[in-house]
């Protein structure tokens, strides 16, 4: 009887803590128990054999995602060697559907999280920044599984994307001004977070194919006049398909 209200305690904590209802936690343990082979831990090792992770281009970021303690809200920094169950259930908090029954300052707090989890995956180096190098190994790695886009092209890609991104935030820049990349204060404006996070994040963060539309080749180091055709932004929370890395309905 002790064990089984320490239990029942136990999960309305989760509850609260993550906004998981008691049915969903059940079933994101027992995926936790596949995912850990019924250990106590999950290491990153654990991840290889989650289907959509094997052909996803930026598998290594995804993955280094649920350790980074960022986002475990454990720190400014650093890597976790392995997660609990509780930690499990703080990074999949990320991807559920905004409640609709939220009012406004709540649903800006939850999209702020969101995004500042997305934030964290380009800024690999925790300095609080995305700088152009970061940016370039994020859109080299999304693109890599396509063959029609070379990497110069795609290093192309995102210094254009750097340059837009700067003139939203500071404006007209002197030849000689060095941009030294983006906060998070920055990434909030809605120009920018459309701008650079034009992969598509569902529930497991599976890989779309990106379209791009160009109108002429590219042109010099850093190209400005450019012609794109964005594929549209998903913030983690939107469901898509069943070989999913929890299969858990919103």
């Amino acid at each position: 009887m002790g064990a089984a209200h320490s239990a029942s305690e136990e999960v309305r904590e989760l509850e609260g803590k993550t906004g998981f209802s008691s049915d969903q936690i059940e079933q994101l343990h027992r995926r936790f128990k596949q995912l850990s082979g019924d250990q106590p831990t999950i290491r990153k090792e654990n991840f290889n054999n989650v289907p959509d992770l094997e052909l996803n281009p930026i598998r290594s970021k995804i993955v280094r995602a649920f350790f980074d303690n960022r986002n475990l809200r454990k720190g400014s920094s650093g890597l976790a060697d392995e997660i609990n169950f509780e930690d499990f259930l703080t990074i999949m908090s990320y991807f559920r559907p905004i409640d609709t029954t939220m009012d406004e300052e709540q649903v800006q707090l939850c999209r702020k999280e969101k995004l500042r989890f997305l934030f964290h995956m380009y800024d690999s180096d925790s300095d609080g920044r995305i700088t152009l190098e970061e940016y370039r190994n994020v859109v080299e790695e999304l693109l890599s599984g396509n063959p029609h886009i070379e990497k110069e092209s795609a290093r192309s890609i995102a210094d254009g994307a750097m340059m837009e991104a700067a003139s939203v935030c500071v404006g007209q820049m002197e030849p000689d001004q060095v941009y030294e990349g983006i906060t998070f204060d920055d990434f909030l404006k809605d120009q920018l977070h459309h701008l650079l996070v034009f992969m598509r994040f569902p529930w497991w963060l599976r890989w779309k194919r990106i379209r791009l539309q160009f109108r002429r080749p590219w042109a010099g180091k850093i190209p400005w006049k450019r012609e794109w055709q964005p594929t549209p932004v998903f913030l983690p929370g939107e469901p898509h398909g069943q070989r999913s890395l929890v299969s858990c309905p919103p």
